[in-house]
């Protein structure tokens, strides 16, 4: 073999020996993706970490002591700026007539297909929860009227998108304290917040904040109709938070808006069938609004009730019912929406029941519902289309 063939093998030896080297390196990276989907099928429970705000179990801020519906620890979570959608529905009842018709067709048998994504598409939903979620207790004496509901039909709020509901009315102690602590229980196995009872005066009293889109958003239950003292958590827990003398409630207001950027007073009051408020419902209100509240919404009187304004935020004294029954001739659901820079505008969403389905009212039934809030209403505007803006 001559010399000069010689030296092309060798520099081809060479050359060859090179290239295996380079492509070892390489694969490097490819060894290490192997070893981490090795590890994956060793440990598979073992999952990437891409939490997202839903998913964390709410805790209690270690520095208020509040509950919140967001992560505690953020160092690994940048919230998304962008405006957040608040729904507030009237009173709710689980009874007879939302058993039968949740037992043969579900929540699309008790809400309608459109107005059910309008409450599952909220980023935050707040009922009235009328009633003791339990199996036990017995009726409260000389009541006309006892509701409670068995646990086992908690799911339902969740299939709504309920996120926080109040507890601050006359018929969650329906059935005695152990129904009310029942209600308790299942509530938090639902991980659904709730808001104007408690197990103490502590937790009667605790503002229930709910941080989503970069903001917190705060909501306190109350009630000024109570059937008899032993109901209000101050005479005997557990109970429900009262605000007849409402002192405590005006101090509890101050103190959560300088915890939460927008806070939501659900008070339960007024009367029964009456479309006009009481002067209480108006001085309550207005004491509220000085104190901090961003808004008020009632409950308790089973129709729809006028709006007004008050420093410029406003007053819903009721918004009716919304599953109550099997018949509802009009109602309303707030849809509040609040902008990046904090700034809240409102809609109402006119619904009405019959055969025990909620429905949006459209057209000129819906039309009619606005024009009547708007009759009823002092101080405030309502258009066909349901928009408030202060008068």
């Amino acid at each position: 073999m001559s010399k000069k063939v010689r030296m092309i093998l060798y520099v081809m030896s060479i050359m060859i020996l090179a290239g295996t080297a380079v492509l070892c390196i390489l694969a490097g990276p490819g060894r290490n993706t192997d070893r981490a989907a090795h590890a994956q099928k060793q440990d598979p429970e073992k999952k990437p970490d891409h939490t997202q705000a839903a998913d964390i179990p709410r805790e209690k801020d270690p520095h208020t002591g509040i509950s919140v519906k967001a992560p505690i620890n953020t160092d690994n979570f940048i919230p998304e700026e962008k405006p957040t959608t608040i729904l507030f529905t009237g009173d709710v009842l689980f009874a007879n007539a939302f058993m039968a018709g949740y037992d043969t067709g579900g929540i699309h048998n008790i809400i309608g297909n459109d107005l059910l994504q309008e409450l599952t598409d909220a980023d935050i939903l707040m009922i009235n929860n009328e009633f003791p979620f339990s199996d036990r207790g017995t009726p409260a004496p000389d009541k006309q009227f006892t509701f409670r509901c068995s646990p086992s039909y908690a799911g339902a709020l969740k299939e709504m998108g309920v996120d926080v509901v109040t507890l601050a009315n006359n018929h969650t102690l329906d059935y005695g304290k152990d129904a009310l602590s029942d209600t308790f229980i299942t509530l938090d196995e639902a991980d659904i917040l709730y808001t104007g009872a408690g197990e103490n005066i502590e937790r009667a009293e605790e503002v229930q904040i709910i941080e989503t889109n970069g903001k917190r958003f705060g909501f306190l239950g109350v009630s000024r109709v109570i059937p008899e003292g032993s109901w209000k958590v101050e005479n005997s827990a557990p109970g429900l938070l009262s605000c007849y003398n409402d002192t405590r409630l005006i101090e509890l207001v101050a103190q959560a808006k300088e915890t939460c950027d927008f806070l939501a007073v659900y008070p339960h009051w007024g009367i029964e069938h009456e479309e006009y408020p009481q002067s209480y419902q108006t001085a309550i209100a207005q004491r509220c609004i000085e104190a901090g509240a961003d808004l008020i919404v009632g409950s308790h009187p089973h129709c729809l009730q006028g709006v007004s304004y008050m420093d410029g935020r406003p007053v819903f004294y009721s918004l009716g019912n919304f599953i109550f029954g099997q018949t509802i001739d009009r109602s309303a659901v707030l849809k509040v929406t609040v902008d990046t820079s904090g700034n809240a505008s409102f809609r109402l969403l006119p619904v009405y029941a019959a055969a025990g389905t909620t429905r949006l009212a459209d057209g000129a039934r819906g039309e009619e519902i606005c024009r009547y809030m708007d009759r009823i209403s002092s101080g405030a505007v309502i258009s066909s289309d349901g928009v408030v803006t202060e008068k």
